[in-house]
């Protein structure tokens, strides 16, 4: 290619800082599709911005401009006739579908983390946590205290756990394993998916008494609830006993450091010998390329002054709890398995 024309045909650097500093409207357009369910009514057959807004409760007018705007993006169809029909990124957003990001899109996108970020400055300018600043209150005490938003939180976690299984699966072999506890596993969408590939392991799904109480209808679906048992607790406290692997799955990010080592201490404390402690997180490269762990980074300083970590300061963490980190295995998602083993 011609330099000159390679240069001619580059965006120009303001352009390209006008589209990065606008990313935020099409994440609210994005959320505005997931809050009033556009996908789920678009999905056998286009609709007119008519029937949509009478479905939604909408503005016809305003609403017509979001869609429009989404449309010119791929992230909806638009007709001559301006009917709104689905496409393969619309039915990520689709209530229905296995892996859905509709709840994560109303999460992150407008529930408790859009107004977090809002306040990314204050953690800059101080490192204390954002969400505290703009709510008053810790996130696990504010998911306490909202009922609704903690199972939006929580779904939004089921879908994300659907999205990488397979990635995890085809990259770790559960092998092996007679018992497996799941510790802060929310819903139990990664227990249950282990269970089923493996009939003659038994596990422990355990977290917080309210989240233990909502995983109670997914788990009695899962096929595998005769050999899954579930416990609700404080994995700062104490966690159960009896199996000979504890698996986290982005649970150690969300605390700073002292916070994780007392997590992982209690894990150690119930592993034996021969146990496996199995942690699913982001690893950030040492080097500088880019990686969705980096801004997965920023999420937990603005949400819950966690981190994501090298897997150097994973093997620290893991010296500092009497364990010994064996090994780091990558998989096809942005999330790697972290394997350690009682000294």
């Amino acid at each position: 290619m011609d330099p000159q024309n390679a240069a001619a045909n580059e965006i120009p650097p303001p352009i390209q800082m006008l589209q990065i500093m606008s990313g935020f409207w099409i994440s609210r357009c994005v959320y505005i599709l997931a809050k009033l369910g556009i996908a789920d009514l678009i999905k056998d057959q286009s609709k007119t911005v008519e029937e949509l807004a009478t479905a939604t409760g909408s503005h016809g007018p305003s609403l017509f401009r979001v869609l429009r705007a989404v449309a010119a993006i791929g992230i909806i169809s638009q007709d001559d006739q301006n009917r709104f029909g689905a496409t393969p990124l619309s039915d990520t957003l689709r209530s229905d579908m296995r892996g859905s990001l509709r709840a994560f899109a109303m999460t992150e996108l407008g529930e408790e983390h859009y107004p977090a970020w809002g306040e990314l400055l204050h953690s800059v300018r101080t490192g204390g946590i954002a969400f505290e600043k703009a709510f008053g209150q810790p996130v696990w005490e504010f998911f306490a205290n909202h009922p609704d938003n903690a199972k939006i939180f929580n779904d939004a976690m089921s879908g994300i756990t659907a999205q990488a299984t397979e990635a995890l699966h085809a990259a770790y072999d559960f092998g092996g394993i007679k018992k497996i506890m799941d510790v802060g596993g929310g819903h139990g969408g990664l227990i249950t998916s282990i269970l089923k590939k493996s009939s003659n392991m038994r596990g422990i799904l355990f977290d917080s008494p309210q989240v233990i109480e909502g995983a109670q209808a997914s788990v009695e679906a899962s096929g595998v609830a005769d050999r899954c048992e579930l416990v609700g607790g404080d994995f700062f406290q104490a966690v159960p006993s009896g199996a000979d692997a504890i698996i986290l799955k982005w649970i150690i990010h969300d605390w700073n450091d002292e916070q994780s080592v007392a997590i992982l201490k209690n894990c150690h404390r119930v592993l034996p010998d021969q146990g496996k402690l199995i942690l699913v997180e982001a690893v950030v490269p040492a080097t500088n390329e880019p990686h969705f762990s980096k801004f997965i980074d920023l999420n937990m300083l603005v949400m819950t002054g966690g981190r994501e970590r090298t897997e150097a300061e994973f093997r620290k963490l893991y010296e500092d709890s009497g364990l010994k980190l064996t090994r780091v295995v990558p998989t096809e998602s942005p999330f790697s398995v972290i394997e350690g083993v009682p000294v």
